[in-house]
């Protein structure tokens, strides 16, 4: 049925050509005290934002030249910092993707930078965060949406803007620095909206639909720790789209999304008018909706400007990542179909130090380096003895299948791993031990998993330079869990120029007084 309702969708598409334009915004970061759920505390905003920061959207094929303005002046959160933009390909602009030290220095207090890339064969649900220390834990996060004009799903929904996006995020009344490994958030914040317990009755988010309309949700996962079971009472979600890639629709009525990851679905507004709680919970530490903890609401027009009734609906049809399929069936997985069937093989395995709480990948705990890597290979460091941090950068030939595979028997606890640079195939699961070589999901954050999980993916190396591997529970990768992979590292310097003023960001850093970084 979807298969016929995709074919006769390209009847309904919109009639007119829409060419690329260039998208010209600007992000300024800043200290400031914010109170998204009632606790006032000094944070990071981003545009004055509480904190959440705002959308930055854009159609496919557009380019993008984003303005990074570092006003910050709050050493405890450190004063320079960098924006990535989660899930962004970035084809031949690899000094654009904003991670500290892997392919650009911090971006000094008072200083700015310009990020300028294109949108290319990309759209769907990204977000951009500091990649520096623990930042993006303190607020600086933001949504970040490519729409599709020609959206084979468009047919399905008639709302799809800046009301229909999801947020999800841990809060902390703390400095980031002073939250402790077994310290669980105050609550989730839904759009930069929460409350905690025995904290005050403020508002919450209120995301308004229209009876008999259908929408299309973009929900993303942008908390520094917690994986979250999300759901809205009493209503069904149709899941269209995994961190940037089409799936075939699955209906569902509970996702849980791991830190960084994204999904869309399609909701009907088919329920009686009325309010029904949003629900957000955490799925690593025990908690609960009291008094609109973890919540926010989804509100009928003409319904009352109240809370929900405290009847508890609870999910019965949760998502399984293996029921999830590319849209396009003739897309295949790159290499033989059967464990080690790809070019280059490798074993990521990563065990927690309990003493000291360090993470060793592969033995090796990941610590930046002084000078960023694609700087280290434009400056001609093209073996892994030659780049440091030494033996966490693993470098792949072009146009090859590489195939990850991470085994967790050292590991009590899923960790999501994102890769910078480049989509998945996830051949295994997590909670599987069934490998699909014909369609499994394509992605760019998965769960690895726990215990006796061996989580296996594959893609192709058709993207030069050094892209991060990690993973996004930030306290983790701050404390060594990651590495990066350096794709065509004798091809690097020709397929992604750097500007001058990439260039100029080094030597600023490196004459600041370490307060000032």
């Amino acid at each position: 049925m979807w298969r016929k309702a995709l074919a006769h969708c390209s009847l309904l598409v919109l009639a007119t050509f829409v060419s690329a334009a260039t998208k010209n915004t600007e992000i300024v970061i800043s200290n400031a005290v914010v109170a998204p759920d009632g606790f006032s505390r000094s944070a990071i905003v981003v545009n004055g934002s509480q904190a959440v920061g705002p959308l930055i959207a854009a159609n496919k094929s557009d380019h993008l030249n984003i303005n990074v303005v570092n006003n910050l002046t709050n050493e405890s959160m450190n004063k320079t910092t960098t924006v990535h933009w989660h899930g962004i390909f970035q084809q031949h602009t690899n000094d654009m993707d904003g991670v500290a030290f892997v392919t650009q220095c911090p971006i000094a207090s008072e200083k700015s930078f310009l990020h300028s890339f294109t949108v290319d064969k990309q759209a769907g649900t990204f977000w951009y965060h500091s990649h520096f220390n623990l930042q993006y834990c303190e607020g600086l996060r933001g949504p970040l949406v490519i729409y599709d004009p020609y959206d084979p799903y468009r047919h399905l929904y008639d709302v799809d803007d800046a009301s229909t996006i999801f947020t999800l995020m841990d809060w902390y009344h703390v400095n980031a620095y002073d939250v402790a490994a077994a310290d669980n958030p105050a609550g989730i914040l839904i759009n930069g909206l929460g409350r905690y317990p025995g904290g005050p009755n403020v508002d919450l988010s209120v995301t308004t639909v229209q009876q008999g309309k259908r929408y299309r949700f973009r929900v993303i996962n942008m908390a520094c720790k917690p994986h979250i079971l999300f759901w809205i009472d009493k209503h069904n979600l149709t899941v269209i789209e995994a961190d940037g890639q089409e799936t075939l629709p699955l209906p569902v009525d509970e996702i849980t999304v791991y830190v960084g990851q994204r999904y869309s679905f399609i909701l009907e507004a088919n329920q009686p008018v009325s309010n029904y709680w949003i629900r957000a919970l955490p799925g690593s530490y025990a908690s609960n909706f009291t008094d609109g903890l973890n919540s926010g609401i989804l509100r009928y027009e003409g319904a009352p400007v109240t809370d929900p009734d405290y009847d508890y609906w609870w999910p019965n049809n949760n998502l399984t990542e293996t029921d999830l399929h590319p849209i396009d069936t003739s897309v295949t997985v790159p290499g033989l179909p059967y464990p080690g069937g790809a070019d280059v093989s490798i074993n990521i395995v990563s065990i927690m130090n309990n003493d000291t709480l360090l993470f060793y990948m592969n033995g090796v705990i990941y610590e930046s380096p002084s000078i960023p890597i694609l700087l280290q290979i434009l400056s001609g460091a093209v073996t892994p003895s030659q780049l440091a941090p030494h033996g966490l950068v693993y470098t792949l030939p072009p146009h090859k299948v590489i195939e990850l595979s991470f085994p967790t028997q050292f590991l009590n606890t899923p960790h999501p791993f994102h890769l910078h640079g480049q989509s998945f195939w996830v051949v295994r699961s997590w909670n599987s031990t069934v490998y699909n070589y014909v369609n499994p999901v394509i992605r760019d954050t998965v769960n690895i998993g726990q215990n006796t999980d061996n989580v296996t993916i594959r893609f192709v190396t058709d993207n030069a330079g050094p892209w991060f591997l990690h993973c996004h529970i930030d306290w983790h990768l701050y404390r060594g869990m990651a590495v990066v992979l350096a794709v065509d590292t004798n091809g690097t310097a020709k397929s992604d120029p750097v500007s001058s003023a990439w260039q100029d960001l080094c030597p600023v850093y490196d004459s600041l007084a370490p307060s000032d970084q």
